[in-house]
């Protein structure tokens, strides 16, 4: 369907939207369609992405420090190398997507990554657990089912209820981590 294939924005619309904001605001896209574009490079710290759809969408190298990714789909989006220190993914589904050496460290994921491939990425003092209180039966949690972690690091992370199921994790640092 159009809301999982097609942008209502471009690229330029984008760059003239960080262009046109003050120094820490929000910038909101929220429910917005930014399937396909090419956003790589950008730099999108604080951005509002909840229920966003960024399928296919190409976000290698962009920095996302902050930002929050609830709800939103990235079905084999290319987050390469991209900073996402301290963001938020709740609920958020980034099936088949290629994120590797992207930085998650001090972010909350309670993200879907089946079939993703994460190799060499960081996940230092994540938290990617259930959150048994806030949500019946904890189905809200880090998902790494047959992802590909190799290399990757969880140092001092928050594993609880994680689902690990065929997920390749040769060389991967999980020193410290809460399993």
């Amino acid at each position: 369907s159009d809301e999982f294939t097609k942008a209502d924005l471009s690229r330029e619309d984008i760059e003239n939207l960080i262009a046109a904001s003050r120094s820490g605001e929000r910038i909101d896209l929220s429910a917005r369609r930014l399937n396909g574009l090419d956003l790589s490079g950008l730099d999108l710290s604080g951005v509002n992405l909840q229920s966003a759809r960024i399928n296919g969408t190409n976000l290698s190298k962009a920095r996302l420090d902050g930002a929050v990714l609830d709800q939103a789909w990235g079905l084999e989006a290319d987050l390469t190398g991209a900073s996402l220190k301290g963001a938020s993914l709740f609920s958020t589904q980034l099936m088949g997507a290629k994120l590797d050496g992207a930085d998650f460290s001090n972010a909350r994921v309670a993200a879907d990554f089946s079939r993703a491939s994460l190799k060499g990425a960081l996940f230092d003092r994540a938290d990617l657990s259930a959150d048994m209180k806030n949500q019946s039966m904890g189905l809200m949690r880090g998902v790494f089912k047959s992802a590909d972690l190799q290399g990757s690091s969880f140092r001092d992370a928050n594993l609880a209820r994680v689902v690990l199921e065929y997920a390749r994790l040769g060389k991967a640092d999980l020193g410290n981590a809460n399993l």
